[in-house]
C-alpha cells in the first residue's frame, strides 16, 4: 500500500450510525481532514450495526439515516456519502466497510475516523487484526474523556508510528443520543444537528417527538412530529437498537480504545493530538 503523498490520496472513512448525524460529527471530520491534509472525508452510514441491535434499542431506517447524513453533508465540497454499508446484506461490521473502500479505492491511504471511546471495545470486533494493514486510525474524543490503549499496545508496538492517532474536539460534546432524547421530548435540536436535519425529523416524524410546535423539533409548516413512519421503500433496521458495525464511530458518541486525551502516555505506536484548546 502507498503512503507516498505525491501518489496516494489521503481519503478519510468516517463510520457511524448517524442517528441522527450532528454537528459535532461534522467538526470532527473537518478538523481530521485539516490535521492529516485529506482530500476527502468519506461519510459511511452504517446499515445493520451488530453491536446495537439489541432487544431495548431502535434505530431508524437505514435510508432515513443515509438522507439525513447526505443533507448535512451536502454544503462541503470536501465530504461524501458512501452507501456500501447500506446496499450490503447482513449485519454492518467495520472491517467490510474498510475491504469494500479498500477495493474501491485501491490506491488511496484511508484513515479511519471514528469515536476514541469506541476503540476500547476494538479487540472485539470482527478481524480486528486486519483493521490496521486496512487503515489508519484516528480516534476523535469530546474534551476530558480519559483513554487507554494499554490493550492495543503489542499490535501498536508492531505498527507504524502514525498507525493511531486521538484528537480532542470540543464540539463532540455534542451526542446522537441526546439527540435523540431531545426530539422525543419536544425539546429543540436546533444548532445540534444541521438545519436541513432538522427539517428531515420532522418530515419523517423521526423518534417519536410528540410536538411539532417546539423549536427545533420541526420546522415552520411542518407535520406534526410524533409517528415513526419508516420511510419510502426503506426497511426498519434490525432490532431496537442504534446501528452496528461502525462501533458508534464518530462524535455524538466518542470511541473507546484510543490513547488517552491530552497527552499521557500513549501506547506504543499511536500518537496523542488536541485540538481546540
Amino acid at each position: 500500500m502507498s503512503t507516498d503523498r505525491h501518489i496516494a490520496r489521503r481519503i478519510g472513512v468516517m463510520g457511524g450510525t448517524f442517528d441522527p448525524i450532528h454537528n459535532g460529527h461534522l467538526v470532527a471530520a473537518s478538523e481530521v481532514a485539516h490535521r492529516f491534509e485529506l482530500d476527502e472525508v468519506i461519510f459511511v452510514p452504517t446499515g445493520r450495526p451488530w453491536q446495537k441491535l439489541g432487544e431495548h434499542t431502535m434505530v431508524s431506517p437505514p435510508e432515513d439515516r443515509y438522507l439525513m447524513t447526505v443533507i448535512a453533508t451536502a454544503s462541503n465540497p470536501q465530504f461524501s456519502v458512501s452507501r456500501v454499508d447500506i446496499d450490503r446484506d447482513g449485519d454492518t461490521y467495520t472491517v467490510d466497510t474498510l475491504r469494500d473502500l479498500r477495493k474501491q479505492l485501491p490506491d488511496a491511504q484511508l484513515y479511519f475516523i471514528t469515536g476514541a471511546d469506541a476503540l476500547e471495545s476494538i479487540l472485539s470486533w470482527q478481524d480486528w487484526e486486519e483493521l490496521f494493514d486496512l487503515a489508519r486510525f484516528v480516534g476523535v474524543s469530546r474534551p476530558g474523556y480519559e483513554l487507554d490503549a494499554t490493550h492495543l499496545a503489542q499490535h501498536l508496538a508492531e505498527m507504524p508510528d502514525d498507525t493511531l492517532h486521538l484528537l480532542e474536539i470540543p464540539a463532540l460534546a455534542i451526542s446522537s443520543t441526546d439527540c435523540r432524547t431531545r426530539a422525543a421530548e419536544g425539546r429543540p435540536v436546533w444548532y445540534l444537528v444541521p438545519d436541513g436535519v432538522v427539517q428531515y425529523i420532522a418530515k419523517r416524524k423521526l423518534y417519536r417527538a410528540p410536538r411539532a410546535s417546539s423549536p427545533g423539533v420541526s420546522a415552520p409548516g411542518a407535520e406534526r412530529a410524533g409517528g415513526n413512519d419508516p420511510a419510502p421503500g426503506a426497511e426498519r433496521a434490525g432490532g431496537n437498537d442504534p446501528a452496528p458495525g461502525a462501533e458508534r464511530a464518530g462524535g455524538v458518541d466518542p470511541a473507546p480504545g484510543a490513547e488517552r486525551a491530552g497527552g499521557v502516555d500513549p501506547a506504543p505506536g499511536a500518537s496523542v493530538a488536541s485540538s481546540g484548546k
